[in-house]
């Protein structure tokens, strides 16, 4: 056995657990609204951070403290933080395409579907999509949205010959796989003379 070589997994293992844990963090972060308090704010402490989204203090200096590891947020001394302008942009700006947000709650959504897929391995059936947390669903659209709101209408629909005409015109136009309907949505506004609609493998 060459140990480097082992040393070297395990090291790669250890990161691979950080980064699960931080996707945990960024889910809290984003749901207790920590991101948002932060974003423009300037440096911040705990206290200041705790006050600003009614939460404790205890709690909010730890996720400070793992965010700033992980490289998330800046730490500036004295106990301070801050979310530079970039990383505020993913994590505070729901509406840019930059966001990742919806990213980690969707994968972390995913993970909750282990016990499933351990029995789909062992009787070969499947897991469908359906059977999923609803947090997959909710996460996979708050990740495409804003892609889709920058880029459907303006870029993506002209580049297909003859279609933006078509819609234009009045049409009538199957959303498949629309999960919550982000992308009917946005082209139904954008195209009112015709008609669209969404359909994908879950409840409504």
């Amino acid at each position: 056995m060459d140990e480097a070589v082992l040393n070297d997994f395990v090291g790669k293992a250890i990161g691979d657990l950080g980064s699960a844990l931080t996707a945990t963090l960024v889910n809290i972060g984003d749901r207790l609204g920590l991101y948002k308090a932060m974003a423009g704010a300037g440096p911040m402490t705990a206290s200041d951070l705790a006050g600003e989204t009614a939460t404790t203090e205890r709690y909010v200096a730890e996720w400070l403290a793992a965010q700033a590891a992980s490289g998330y947020l800046n730490y500036e001394g004295d106990g301070r933080y801050r979310l530079p302008d970039e990383q505020a942009e993913a994590l505070a700006n729901d509406m840019s395409p930059a966001c990742v947000l919806g990213g980690f709650q969707a994968m972390t959504a995913a993970m909750r579907a282990e016990p499933k897929i351990i029995d789909a391995f062992r009787s070969g059936g499947g897991v469908g999509w359906h059977e999923h947390d609803p947090g997959l669903f909710e996460g996979t659209e708050r990740f495409f949205r804003p892609g889709y709101g920058a880029n459907l209408v303006s870029s993506w629909i002209p580049a297909l010959e003859g279609v933006a005409a078509k819609l234009e015109a009045g049409g009538r136009a199957a959303d498949v796989g629309c999960g919550h309907g982000a992308s009917t949505i946005i082209m139904a506004k954008a195209y009112p003379r015709s008609s669209f609609v969404g359909y994908d493998y879950h409840q409504g």
